[in-house]
């Protein structure tokens, strides 16, 4: 299961939101807010960039299906709830029909197709990238 931006940011609160055991204040307190920051820094990113990265998603698989005669599957023709939710539904829809495409690509040996798919696989990876910051000195 890949957790929601929404998820992840209701278990930070929930980390905070509980003190810890008098016992578990120093190091553990200092890694537990470490760790509830840059969960933060990564949801806001996902937040910010993560909408466009799906509707680029899914645009381009609509053209690889097209490209390769596949007909677009039922409720994923276009976007109609522009959450990260209702996206992420259109988009688990249109990459099963891209998994499906490929194995037809591949097995008839159609080289220009399967790079084009594969070039959008790199593509994706890159629009989804979260970026972590830089570790202090020491």
């Amino acid at each position: 299961m890949t957790p929601t931006v929404a998820e992840l940011l209701l278990g930070n609160f929930l980390a905070l939101a509980e003190p810890p055991p008098p016992e578990s204040m120093g190091d553990f307190m200092a890694g537990r807010i470490g760790v509830t920051g840059m969960i933060a820094m990564l949801a806001a990113q996902e937040a910010e960039r993560g909408a466009q990265a799906r509707l680029w998603e899914n645009a381009a698989i609509r053209d690889l299906l097209a490209r390769g005669g596949a007909p677009v599957p039922a409720g994923a023709e276009t976007e109609t709830d522009f959450s990260i939710t209702g996206l992420d539904r259109v988009n688990a829809t249109l990459r099963r029909a891209l998994i499906a495409l490929h194995i037809a690509v591949e097995e008839k040996g159609d080289t220009d197709l399967d790079h084009a798919i594969l070039r959008f696989y790199l593509n994706s990876a890159d629009m989804r990238r979260l970026d972590m910051p830089p570790l202090p000195p020491g």
